[in-house]
């Protein structure tokens, strides 16, 4: 549960279709970690996490950040639940600009927008039971729920699929894929509208994925949730998703509806990403192009001028090493920042 927050310009913008209500955009949205050195510890350079991101999360739906490890979804993850604070850009949730918000006035936003952790087996602590782990947002908040927090966290424990005797053990007692049942019990005790979902899945079993996962649904659908769902498993994403957002080095390259970036990825890295993902069926693997990129993913500290794909890219050529693609519509909802796109429409 999220308690306490830790102390450029857009490319484009989507033509947003006006029965489709946004509960949070985020514009240039940017992170630099300073890195120092020496005895003064003066600032020699800046690892440039997130640089830039401009998106939009609609009411109820499920929006997922993919990419590879290092290129910046976990630290977009925070940066819009406030537990660090943004270099630069904006992030407007319910129509009220969040980005620099104190402490105090971002306190009692923590009801609306809560994170699930990727580890379910450090982000509980173990010394305290399920009751206490789970009705602690309403006693950090002053909640006085109706029937008392005890009668409160047992509810929650029945809507998540664990049983309400289960309020008194202790975290070591249970498994992996029940303590991610607990910590999403503990996000959803205030019933909050936004929830960021940081890897939920990724440390647990394959066979005990598919019920997080369905759990996550199912409740989305119950409560009206809205989802930024963080992973790598592009399976999974293709599942859960309503819209994708591909980033790579800190940037989206491309974001879309689920359905066409799958059938009809425009950005070089996103067919390289989506020709590794594993295809069980015999035919189809046979007749697809496993497409592997050359080198080694650069440095943020360093990044690549302009087009920061151009030093993998099969398709580079000079303007991609001179000039940044912006972000822009190619079809309808789908947004690309490249100078040679895939399967565009002729």
């Amino acid at each position: 549960m999220i308690t306490e927050p830790a102390a450029g310009p857009a490319h484009a913008t989507e033509a947003i279709p006006a029965e489709r209500d946004a509960l949070l955009r985020v514009s240039g949205l940017q992170k630099h970690f300073p890195v120092r050195r020496g005895l003064l510890q003066r600032q020699v350079g800046a690892v440039q996490a997130v640089d830039g991101l401009d998106f939009e999360v609609f009411r109820g739906e499920t929006l997922s950040l993919v990419g590879e490890s290092g290129c910046g979804k976990t630290t977009t993850g925070r940066l819009l639940t406030r537990l660090i604070e943004p270099t630069g850009g904006t992030i407007v949730f319910e129509g009220r600009d969040i980005s620099h918000l104190p402490q105090g006035a971002m306190r009692p936003l923590r009801r609306e927008i809560q994170m699930i952790f990727q580890d379910p087996y450090s982000s509980l602590n173990p010394r305290h039971t399920v009751g206490t782990i789970v009705g602690a947002p309403f006693r950090i908040q002053g909640v006085e729920p109706p029937g008392g927090i005890r009668k409160a966290v047992q509810e929650l424990l029945s809507l998540v699929g664990l049983s309400p005797e289960h309020y008194n053990r202790y975290p070591h007692e249970f498994s992996g894929g029940q303590r991610q049942r607990i910590g999403i019990a503990r996000t959803l005790a205030l019933r909050p509208s936004l929830i960021v979902a940081d890897e939920p899945v990724s440390a647990l079993d394959v066979s005990i994925q598919a019920q997080v996962v369905n759990l996550l649904e199912d409740l989305q659908d119950e409560l009206g949730l809205t989802y930024v769902f963080i992973a790598h498993d592009l399976s999974v994403v293709r599942h859960v998703s309503d819209r994708v957002a591909v980033m790579y080095l800190g940037k989206i390259v491309e974001i879309g509806e689920s359905a066409a970036v799958y059938t009809r990825p425009m950005h070089p890295y996103t067919v390289a990403l989506l020709s590794a993902v594993p295809v069980p069926e015999t035919q189809r693997r046979d007749k697809r192009e496993r497409i592997l990129l050359k080198g080694d993913v650069p440095s943020p500290l360093n990044p690549p001028p302009a087009c920061r794909f151009h030093t993998r890219c099969w398709k580079a050529q000079e303007i991609c090493g001179t000039t940044e693609p912006p972000l822009v519509e190619l079809t309808p909802g789908q947004r690309v920042a490249c100078h040679f796109p895939e399967n565009v429409p002729a």
